[in-house]
Formats: C-alpha cells, sequence, structure tokens
C-alpha cells in the first residue's frame, strides 16, 4: 500500500462540518491514501480571544503538513477580527490562488455551455494587505500595496499553468488606465513575463470591460490572471456565470504549502438541515489529490462526481424541474457519488490528470539593478476644516530649504491652484511640497517643514516622501494637476 499523505483538515462552521464530513467520506472509499490531522479553526476560536481564528497548535499542524483542507468559516462582525484567510494565505505564502469555472451544461443550468475559465488570482497583496487608517472624523484610507516580486510570481505561475494544463491563452485585468502606478506595474510584469511564453497568446483587458465581456461571452477567455480584489470578485461571478458558486473549488499555492477549498462561504442559515452541497469542497479536494501526487485517485473522484452530475442526481441549489432526476441532501449526494466510483461520464468530457508540480519550483524573480533614486519633496496631509484658498495662507510660510508648496488635493482632487467651487470637499487635504527642475531636497529638510507644520499648529496626519526613479516621476498626481 502506498504511504499516506498527512494532511490538515479543518471542518469550520456553518455548513462545513456537513460538506467536510461529506468529502472525506467520498476520500476515504476513493482509495485516496491520506493520514488526516483535524484542527479547530474559525468562529469558537475568534470567540476564545484568537484575533486571527486559529491557534498556535493549528499552526504547528499546518507547517508540518504543508497540505490544508479547509472547509468555510464565519468570521464575526466588527471587533477587530481579522480574515481567517488572507492570514493563512499570507502567512503560508499561499501566492496563487487558482479557481476553475467550468460549465456542466446540459445538466447545469448555464447561459454559456461552453465555458472553461480558469481564474489566477495574486493573493497576498493589492488591498488585502489590510492596512486602514482612520485619519480624520470623516476620512478613511485603505492602502493598495503591489510589489514586483509579486507580480513576477503570480505572472510566472498563471503562465506556467497555462503552459503545464495545455491551455492556449493568458489575459491579465488590471485598472491602469486610473491606477497607474501600482496597476499599472501588475500590467507591466505580466506583459516582461509573457515575453518567455511564445507558446501562449497574450492579451491584456481593463477590468471593468474585461468584466463585462466574461459576463458576456467567457468562451473568449482560457487563463485570467490579475490582482487580489478584482480576483476574488471576478471568481465569483465567473463560478456563478458558469452554473453555480456551489460547484466551485479552489486552490491556494505557495512554494511550500498549500491550502484547498470551496469558493462559497459558511450559509449558517443552510447549517444543520443536510441540504448543502458539497461539490466545492469535493472538487477542491481533486485539486489537493493532484497537488500531492495521486492523480489516479483525483480522476476517480472527479468522474464520479461527473457522473453523478450526468444522472442529474443533485442539490437543491442545481436542481432543476426537467433535467434533475431527484433532489437529495447532502449526505445523499456523497453516497451517491461513492456509488459511481469507478465510472465516467458519457456525455460530459472526462477528468484525465498527471502528476506534475501545482507550482513553479522556483519563482522565477529577475534579477534587476536598482535604479537611482532621488527624494524631490513630499506629501503632507493634514486635517484642516475650512476653504483651500485658507490653507494656502497657512501652508506657504511652511516653504524653505528650496520647498514650495506647488498643489492642495482633497480626495485625489487638485483644489488650488485654481480649484472649483463645484467640488466637493472633506477636512482632508493633500498638501505637496517640491524643490524645482532637477534638485534634491534631504530628510532633515524634511523634517523641518513639519517641524514648521507643527510650530504653526497645523494639525498633519500623514506624510509621504515623493521620489524619482532614474528620473521618472514616482507618485502620481492629483486629478486636474
Amino acid at each position: 500500500m502506498a504511504e499516506k499523505t498527512a494532511i490538515t483538515v479543518a471542518s469550520g462552521d456553518g455548513i462545513g462540518p456537513e460538506i467536510m464530513a461529506a468529502t472525506l467520506a467520498v476520500l476515504e472509499k476513493s482509495g485516496a491514501q491520506l493520514a488526516i490531522e483535524e484542527i479547530e479553526i474559525g468562529e469558537r476560536v475568534y470567540r476564545r480571544g484568537a484575533s486571527s481564528g486559529i491557534e498556535p497548535s493549528a499552526w504547528e499542524s499546518l507547517r508540518r503538513t504543508r497540505v490544508f483542507l479547509k472547509a468555510p468559516i464565519t468570521t464575526p462582525q466588527g471587533g477587530g477580527f481579522k480574515s481567517l484567510n488572507v492570514t493563512t494565505r499570507k502567512t503560508l505564502g499561499l501566492y496563487a490562488n487558482v479557481r476553475p469555472c467550468v460549465a456542466y451544461h446540459p445538466f447545469v443550468q448555464t447561459l454559456h455551455p461552453g465555458m472553461d475559465v480558469v481564474i489566477v488570482r495574486e493573493n497576498e497583496e493589492d488591498l488585502y494587505a489590510g492596512i486602514e487608517h482612520r485619519q480624520t472624523e470623516n476620512v478613511v484610507q485603505c492602502l493598495k500595496l503591489i510589489s514586483r516580486p509579486g507580480c513576477e510570481k503570480i505572472a510566472r505561475y498563471a503562465f506556467e499553468y497555462a503552459r503545464r494544463h495545455s491551455r492556449r491563452k493568458v489575459t491579465c485585468f488590471t485598472k491602469d488606465n486610473i491606477m497607474k502606478l501600482t496597476d499599472g506595474l501588475f500590467h507591466k510584469v505580466f506583459e516582461e513575463t509573457g515575453t518567455e511564453y511564445p507558446d501562449l497568446e497574450k492579451e491584456h483587458w481593463i477590468v471593468d470591460i474585461g468584466a463585462a465581456k466574461l459576463a458576456d461571452t467567457p468562451e473568449a477567455f482560457d487563463v485570467i490572471v490579475m490582482p487580489n480584489l478584482y480576483g476574488d470578485i471576478l471568481s465569483d461571478v465567473a463560478a456563478q456565470i458558469a452554473g453555480s458558486v456551489g460547484l466551485a473549488g479552489s486552490a491556494n499555492i505557495g512554494d511550500r504549502c498549500a491550502m484547498f477549498e470551496a469558493i462559497h462561504g459558511s450559509a449558517p442559515r443552510r447549517a444543520g438541515q443536510n441540504v448543502a452541497n458539497p461539490s466545492g469542497l469535493l472538487l477542491a479536494s481533486v485539486m489537493m489529490l493532484v497537488h500531492i501526487g495521486q492523480p489516479e485517485v483525483a480522476a476517480r473522484v472527479h468522474n464520479a462526481w461527473l457522473k453523478t452530475i450526468e444522472d442529474g442526481i443533485h442539490t437543491y441549489d442545481v436542481y432543476t424541474e426537467g433535467t434533475s432526476a431527484a433532489k437529495v441532501g447532502t449526505r445523499e449526494f456523497a453516497q451517491a457519488v461513492v456509488e459511481r466510483l469507478g465510472e465516467k461520464p458519457g456525455k460530459l468530457k472526462p477528468a484525465v490528470y498527471a502528476s506534475a508540480p501545482s507550482a513553479p519550483l522556483e519563482t522565477g524573480l529577475r534579477e534587476r539593478n536598482a535604479s537611482e533614486r532621488t527624494l524631490v519633496g513630499m506629501d503632507v496631509f493634514v486635517n484642516w476644516n475650512g476653504r483651500a484658498e485658507d490653507l494656502e495662507r497657512r501652508l506657504r510660510p511652511l516653504a524653505g530649504d528650496g520647498l514650495a508648496l506647488t498643489t492642495i488635493s482633497n480626495r485625489g482632487i487638485k483644489v488650488w491652484p485654481d480649484g472649483f467651487p463645484e467640488t466637493m470637499q472633506t477636512e482632508h487635504w493633500q498638501c505637496r511640497y517640491l524643490v524645482g527642475g532637477t534638485a534634491t531636497t534631504t530628510h532633515a529638510a524634511l523634517a523641518d517643514l513639519l517641524r514648521r507644520a507643527a510650530e504653526a499648529g497645523l494639525d498633519f496626519i500623514k506624510t509621504e516622501n515623493l521620489f524619482t526613479f532614474a528620473g521618472e516621476r514616482g507618485y502620481s498626481l492629483g486629478q486636474g494637476e
């Protein structure tokens, strides 16, 4: 008998225990060689005082097995509780979230019978860094962080995935017509990385029109790679377009660890009723079996599931009069899959898997020479109740050491000089001081500027140093600047 692979399993909250029990029942009968370590995560752990929903002993199991099969959890609202999913992905370096979105026409209703799209979502950065601040009475901020190494890892993963799974095209979604530095970097790295894959088609879409195209003509796409927030939203949209969010599983892949889960939530209103669809978690377990080197078992489970769907054995969420043969509960659906182990679908495409690593063994980060970085100024963010003109009069005397006040913006819109009276203004002001021409400044000069601001009684709440890199501006202009 093959040596068993250790995995960590968490049953989660809401419908989690039911769909995990159903999934494990199928895996046990399929011949999967698994040594299961169970941990507790989620709502009860949050209530015991762990703000991230996981305790140290659970981390020990995850770092030992490096494979996590996880049911959905409930994160309590408010109280500073952090998302366990985000915490796990970032702590274990699970940088690639892979979500296949496939139509199962005519057995599951869909407007797009030919849909077969894989969304590869960057998993660690973007707005999901979760760095937020309340800066004034009426203004809060969330920092969007995009790094070149993070972009390189996810872009390379998307191209490697496409190549290894005989896909033809990789598409990048960003919003770099607005966020020219952050999303612009993601797009730029995608293009750079794509030159190393001449066998694959490459294209880029602005995310809003790309999302519209995905909803209307998903057959136009194959593998789509995108930053964290867009990927989170559009993978759910794509799964629902394909047939149902309840059918979609996902893999979270890192260089050392991996986590597998359904993409849906814990659905507490459906808990304990034996109605939940276990398909998302079961298909996530199929991805897990491929990842740990048991592709034959993965194919056996997947094909039994396809045969069950094809035979019209459906849970309530995909049951359709005239198409479905029987409406069954969670346990009964799992038993139907078990009864079909060893069978293959007759109309749906049978699953075939080869044993291959689920992630590149090397991140492939490029060696780059550091750009010459030059300090040229500072943005000083000020809490001020009043008009831009009055604020400018308070700010003007602070200039010195070659620094001059050049603009004042409010929520990213330039309001001085030459502001419009129609522009809505809050008490949150961005005041830009720059040196002119090719001159540079120093940290000491900026510190003196802040000292003068403090002595003038100005309530500055945040600063951002302004740099050029090899002569190229490293900061955005305000709208209208």
